[in-house]
């Protein structure tokens, strides 16, 4: 169609001839308004960046190399080298009930898989619940691998003294398997006759297992070291 034909005013004209180039290139109107929109957002960014790194100027990475690594205190289980070690370093402890029968655990021996279950019939269902669950937490624990039976008597008697003294009642005993569970055999026996035992269970898995019992003492109620 020519620019000079008559039957069109040159307003129609020039409104058809935009008409063609926008059919020709849709999207050319739509790119260049994009484009004015983007370039004040980015120049915005890069302003934002500069004044960014102008404000951390003279900022140095803190040195961590001084700060101590934080840690669990965890306990560690006594022996009973270390127990006959303190008792040479502070004198004999003062020891109740120590005269502990082994008639009971030669008659009635454990195997080693067994589990340890044994509550005075007062105690309450709660308590006794909690200690198996492992929810009550052991004041000490002694480890009796590799004693005789003399060591591990001595050991085991020693450590409920020292929880006495606390005003502790809670305390752990690893006494090992064994393809014989002679320690476990005998550590069920003296608990059973000891007075201030008011029960005890063989731990939790975690705890280590048929491998260690939790035992549940009597406070400590005439303790001068505790009265108020």
């Amino acid at each position: 169609m020519s620019k000079h034909d008559s039957s069109l005013s040159k307003d129609q004209f020039n409104l058809l001839k935009a008409f063609k180039k926008q059919i020709t290139h849709p999207h050319s109107s739509a790119i260049a308004k994009q484009a004015e929109v983007k370039a004040p957002v980015v120049q915005e960014e890069l302003d934002d960046f500069d004044l960014f790194q102008k404000s951390m100027q003279g900022v140095q990475k803190m040195d961590s190399s001084n700060i101590a690594p934080i840690e669990k205190n965890k306990k560690k289980k006594l022996d009973s080298q270390t127990l006959a070690k303190r008792a040479a370093a502070t004198g004999p402890m003062e020891m109740d009930n120590a005269e502990l029968s082994d008639t009971q655990a030669m008659l009635n021996p454990v195997a080693s898989q067994a589990t340890l279950n044994y509550r005075i019939a007062t105690l309450q269902h709660k308590v006794f619940e909690d200690l198996k669950a492992g929810n009550l937490r052991w004041f000490e624990a002694v480890d009796l691998h590799g004693c005789t039976v003399e060591d591990a008597r001595f050991a085991v008697l020693q450590i409920i003294q020292m929880a006495k003294d606390e005003n502790q009642n809670v305390i752990k005993i690893v006494h090992g398997k064994g393809p014989e569970a002679i320690l476990k055999t005998y550590v069920n026996s003296w608990l059973r006759q000891h007075r201030d035992v008011l029960a005890f269970v063989s731990a939790p898995e975690k705890q280590g297992g048929t491998g260690a019992v939790l035992v549940l003492l009597k406070r400590s109620e005439k303790n001068p070291k505790f009265k108020q």
